[in-house]
């Protein structure tokens, strides 16, 4: 059984080639995870200030088939698959009409955040039939955990620093944030004659970038499949963030005066 949540995208939610970016796609697909948690009697903000406890995402692959444009009606589809230890996978997929725009795994992980000791899952009474179940989607059809070696080939692109409109309750950067904050340094994002938009993304959460950080972005030379890895380190040198991301053409519209 899965949950679904109809949405209207908006022109905001667009970049330069007028497609809707990566990270609203994420967020689309989190609001609905968030709207099913509401509606089934587990908000997140009760979850957190009555049990003290919070869901942290540790990884994330997302396809996107189609780019989405503004104004366009979608339906964001959710479901899980049953927590038997500390890994907690939630599962997305996009429909415009009967046309699957984009599907994605999660991978979350429960947090006491007294103890910032990892909780099982299945052992909280109190979620039980919270969550909507369903098979989960065959992980060889999304892209592969980012896994780089210590010692690959990246070169830095910039500097970020964690401020007020990146943070989320937990006082670290939200993480529907990301893909937005690796395309600000993906310069093929804005070359007009490659005209690419982002077709498939990879994320590993490694280490949570709390307000005031200064994080240090590296990437690679895109590959021949048109993929380039990010990782993100921090003041402290230890890895917040590796991703993988693949772009592909985009159906830009052309802007006229």
């Amino acid at each position: 059984m899965k949950f679904t949540n109809k949405i209207k995208t908006n022109w905001h939610d667009t970049d330069a080639h007028r497609n809707v970016r990566a990270s609203k796609i994420v967020e689309y697909m989190q609001e609905t995870a968030n709207a099913q948690c509401e509606s089934s009697g587990l908000p997140l903000e009760k979850l957190r200030d009555e049990r003290g406890l919070a869901f942290i995402l540790g990884a994330l692959s997302i396809n996107i088939y189609s780019p989405l444009h503004a104004y366009e009606e979608i339906e964001v589809r959710t479901w899980c698959k049953e927590a038997k230890s500390y890994i907690f996978n939630r599962y997305f997929e996009i429909y415009r009409g009967d046309e699957k725009i984009a599907e994605a795994s999660s991978t979350w992980v429960l947090i006491d955040l007294n103890t910032k000791s990892m909780v099982r899952a299945s052992s909280c009474e109190f979620m039980s039939g919270c969550f909507y179940y369903d098979d989960p989607i065959d992980p060889s059809i999304l892209p592969p955990k980012p896994r780089l070696p210590k010692d690959a080939t990246l070169y830095e692109v910039g500097k970020r620093k964690i401020v007020y409109s990146d943070i989320d309750y937990n006082m670290h950067m939200n993480n529907t944030h990301y893909p937005d904050m690796i395309c600000d340094f993906l310069e093929e994002m804005t070359d007009e004659t490659l005209s690419y938009r982002v077709a498939s993304l990879a994320l590993s959460y490694i280490k949570e970038s709390h307000l005031g950080a200064t994080l240090t972005v590296y990437r690679s030379q895109i590959r021949e499949d048109d993929t380039v890895d990010i990782r993100t380190v921090n003041e402290d040198m230890q890895i917040c963030l590796e991703a993988s991301v693949r772009f592909a053409r985009s159906d830009m519209i052309e802007i006229r005066d």
